[in-house]
């Protein structure tokens, strides 16, 4: 897979807790004071944040959610089936590549509040992507639940769960 090492050593990209790998690009300098985000933020956050990410189909990208929206960018590889669910339970997914025809986006917004993950649709491939958060990404936005916390708040999702979940 020379492809992948080459993309990880051009774009010095490091693992990310969810899966794949990342490397920010973008944060912007001005930022949006606590007081005028909702209440789920317990700080101030930068006005965008952008990332380059990377999956490979030896792993996923594990459910997570976060309160902003996140745009997903596709760049190369294989198209990536990203998998989401809002508070209410509603299940939905996107494949995101470049095979218009077939009803692929090269760009989709997932909700902020909504759980989601992905996985890379073809063996022995990657998924070479851009991820764009407004406002700012903050770690401390971010939530990963385990397998049984999923479960627990899904449990008619058990299979894309048992899918996209670490234990």
């Amino acid at each position: 897979m020379k492809d992948i090492d080459f993309l990880i050593e051009k774009f010095n990209l490091e693992p990310h807790p969810e899966g794949g790998y990342f490397k920010e690009t973008y944060r912007s300098i001005g930022s949006i004071e606590k007081s005028s985000l909702p209440t789920n933020y317990s700080g101030k956050r930068n006005y965008s944040t952008g990332i380059y990410f990377l999956l490979t189909s030896d792993t996923f990208s594990a459910f997570h959610k976060i309160n902003q929206d996140e745009i997903w960018h596709f760049y190369s590889g294989s198209p990536l089936k990203l998998s989401m669910i809002s508070d209410e339970g509603d299940y939905s997914e996107q494949i995101i590549g470049a095979d218009f025809k077939s009803g692929q986006l090269p760009q989709f917004v997932v909700p902020g509040g909504y759980w989601f993950g992905a996985k890379t649709l073809k063996s022995d491939s990657y998924s070479f992507m851009g991820c764009t958060v407004s406002p700012g990404f903050d770690f401390e936005d971010f939530i990963l639940p385990n397998q049984a916390e999923l479960l627990k708040k899904f449990p008619q999702h058990e299979t894309v769960i048992k899918e996209l979940t670490r234990t």
